[in-house]
């Protein structure tokens, strides 16, 4: 089970709360849990990465394991502590300015 957490604007659009709960085999990487959290939520494609091209939304980060995995490749594997449940898979509303 992969746990995710999403920002408040997220969890409301796709009418959650607390932390979402996906289940999935095979590698867990990035787009693979992205591409479980867009099917088991519809409402939210779009919202996190760019519909055709797949790129992650500007003002969103990926956190695993307190490292940012924003920058890295959709194929990057996630950290066995992510895949198994123990820690969850952080999306977060970056903020702009200084």
């Amino acid at each position: 089970m992969i746990r995710i957490v999403l920002p408040y604007h997220l969890r409301t659009l796709a009418q959650v709360q607390g932390e979402v709960h996906l289940e999935m085999e095979g590698k867990v990487t990035i787009a693979a849990v992205l591409d479980a959290l867009e099917q088991q939520y519809p409402m939210l494609r779009g919202t996190i990465r760019h519909h055709q091209s797949k790129k992650r939304r500007a003002f969103l980060r990926f956190f695993a394991c307190e490292e940012d995995y924003s920058q890295q490749p959709p194929e990057t594997i996630l950290p066995e502590k992510i895949s198994s449940g123990q820690e969850p898979f952080l999306i977060v509303g970056a903020l702009a300015g200084g």
